[in-house]
This record gives C-alpha cells, sequence and structure tokens, in this order.
C-alpha cells in the first residue's frame, strides 16, 4: 500500500508455483511428474511488480499447499491499513480449491482461478468468458 501515491481500487494477488530443478541428492527433493525432473515446487505470491510470498517446498506437495494460510496473512495485512480497497486473487487450476474459494467467498475477496486445459467443466463454462456482464 505504501508503495502507491492513492489507495488503488483493486489490487489483485497472483498465486503461482514452479519447478526449481535440483542437480544432485539434496535433502527434499522429489521427482514431480508434470515438469519430469527432481526439483522443489516453490509457492509465490505476487501483486504487480512486487513479491509478498516466496516460500520453498519440497514437490511432493500439492501446489496450493499452504497457500490459504498465506493469503489470510497478506490480505489481514492489506486490511488493517483500512482502505477498502477490493482485493481479488487469481491463480491457475492448481490453486482452484473448495478450500481457498470458500475462504474467499465468506471474506468479500474475488477469485479468477483456470480450470485447466482439459477439464470436463471447461466447456459448459465458456459462455461465462464470451457474454458480456450486465
Amino acid at each position: 500500500m505504501e508503495s502507491h501515491d492513492q489507495p488503488p481500487a483493486v489490487i489483485v494477488l497472483d498465486l503461482d508455483a514452479t519447478d526449481n530443478p535440483v542437480h544432485g541428492n539434496q535433502e527434499g527433493r522429489f521427482f514431480h511428474g508434470y515438469y519430469g525432473e527432481y526439483c522443489y515446487l516453490p509457492f509465490y505470491i505476487v501483486c504487480g511488480e512486487f513479491v509478498l510470498c516466496a516460500r520453498l517446498r519440497s514437490s511432493n506437495t500439492d501446489a496450493s499447499a499452504g497457500a490459504l494460510e498465506e493469503v489470510q496473512r497478506i490480505v489481514a495485512q492489506i486490511r488493517k491499513k483500512g482502505t477498502g480497497v477490493r482485493i481479488v486473487r487469481r491463480g491457475d487450476c492448481g490453486f482452484c480449491r473448495d478450500a481457498i474459494m470458500r475462504w474467499c467467498e465468506e471474506n468479500q475477496v474475488g477469485f479468477v482461478f483456470s480450470l485447466g486445459h482439459h477439464t470436463p467443466l471447461a466447456r459448459p463454462a465458456l459462455w461465462l468468458l464470451v457474454t458480456p456482464a450486465r
């Protein structure tokens, strides 16, 4: 919030996990089938150009592990400033989890999560992407 002259109307928190390959027998390394290599699976929360969270994790965990707790912490810090800014969480299908979405709904945090490329929900939900808001 201190990086803005005026509080923004909306803050978007981007959530992402990515591979960090290892080249040896480091403690906590695991083979990750999606990335096809031994790696760690760090988790990030970014707001614009600012990294708000970076957590190194083993790759034998779900991409969303720890995400809810970190977002709760960050949202509480933003709301402590009392600006009334709207907060939106954005992430890929690795963060499309019931507990995360339920918390967002209960705490007035908007969210946009990808459903993935091959999900049966993608085609029926396509009309939401092409229908103008009313």
